[in-house]
């Protein structure tokens, strides 16, 4: 049987086509980030109020007592020396991301997560919290109602949670009460900074912008790092970042194989290669299996009952005739294929790419998460 596998293993291989398909056309500004453009992160510390008795619980949450007497006492309301037990409050954190070029009175979205025992966040409103910056400085402040995604729900005897339902967010939750100051408009010099570093790319990025205005504006400092002169140009950054972000090409990408032991997924990009290797798949079975038996005396014969070990081995190996050849100059994606096709596992077809990478025919970066 494993011989008519084999040979129709080769035929299929020998079936596929090695011609790489087109790359695709990819926009510079989904390969590149560029200098100064970038958000800053903001957080603060909260309450959620409204809670229906899934707050925290003030005697493992002090500070959440603290900070709701403290926002009471701001508010004119007297409570020193009293009885004050809510459990429809919860601490929260607040955290945003500060887009850039932020104008004041613009709104950002917020996530809220709790960091006391509360139970429950669904139906709380969060109530005036100021965000801050890495500065100190005070950028935005946070206010609405909780949106939560999971639940629980829980009986006498049995509970039920889905999600994560101390985590929520508020769409358009912040609004900003303070820019970043950043004179875009006066850069004479931008880097352009890319998310993959590659030579190969980094020079078709210069070969396109300095095609496209005529004139050698852009050079390739490193790998990573593509720098334009604006200088003598009469249209401004923002113009001109908004033309060279549009501009398409095909962009190199490194032969990589990256592979997820845990759930068995296998990633590959169409450029790796495959050596000529022979592949092997062996299907060796070995059962052990212990019988022992009981050997006693007659009856009031002389001698002592002991037990004797019985142990059969059962040895069953594949068929002859289970080796594969691979051919040179085949894609992975061929060879993938041409596994598939033979019913291998994603288990055994990862223990293939692994032993073929210690064997030097797998011409890739093995990245094994």
């Amino acid at each position: 049987m494993n011989k008519y596998i084999s040979i129709l293993f080769c035929t299929i291989l020998a079936m596929f086509t090695t011609v790489a398909p087109a790359n695709a056309q990819v926009k510079v500004k989904d390969l590149v980030d560029i200098e100064g453009v970038r958000g800053n992160d903001l957080v603060g510390y909260g309450l959620v109020i409204g809670l229906d008795g899934s707050g925290d619980t003030i005697r493992n949450s002090p500070y959440t007592e603290e900070a709701l007497s403290n926002l009471l006492e701001r508010l004119g309301v007297n409570i020193q020396g009293s009885d004050f037990r809510p459990n429809n409050v919860a601490a929260v954190i607040v955290t945003a991301s500060l887009p850039p070029f932020a104008r004041v009175g613009s709104r950002i979205d917020i996530n809220v997560s709790s960091i006391g025992d509360a139970k429950n966040l669904a139906g709380g409103t969060l109530v005036m919290t100021p965000l801050n910056a890495a500065d100190g400085n005070v950028y935005a402040v946070a206010q609405g109602s909780v949106l939560i995604s999971g639940f629980k729900a829980e009986g006498a005897g049995a509970s039920i949670t889905e999600g994560v339902p101390t985590s929520g967010t508020i769409p358009g939750g912040a609004r900003i009460e303070k820019e970043i100051r950043f004179d875009f408009d006066a850069m004479r010099s931008i880097r352009l900074a890319l998310r993959a570093p590659d030579f190969t790319t980094a020079a078709r990025i210069e070969s396109i912008i300095n095609t496209k205005f005529g004139r050698p504006m852009a050079r390739m400092m490193d790998s990573g790092t593509v720098e334009l002169n604006l200088a003598g140009l009469k249209r401004s950054p923002a113009s001109i970042l908004a033309s060279i972000e549009n501009y398409t090409l095909t962009p190199s990408q490194k032969a990589k194989v990256v592979i997820d032991q845990r759930s068995g997924t296998i990633v590959l990009g169409t450029n790796v290669k495959v050596s000529a290797v022979a592949i092997a798949k062996g299907n060796l079975s070995i059962t052990i299996a212990e019988a022992p038996q009981v050997s006693q005396p007659n009856p009031f014969a002389p001698g002592e009952t002991m037990s004797v070990p019985r142990t059969s081995i059962d040895v069953r190996d594949g068929e002859v005739g289970n080796i594969a050849m691979i051919r040179s100059n085949v894609t992975l994606p061929d060879l993938v294929a041409g596994l598939n096709a033979l019913g291998v596992s994603p288990r055994e077809m990862i223990d293939i790419l692994k032993t073929m990478k210690t064997a030097g025919a797998l011409h890739a970066e093995l990245v094994l998460q």
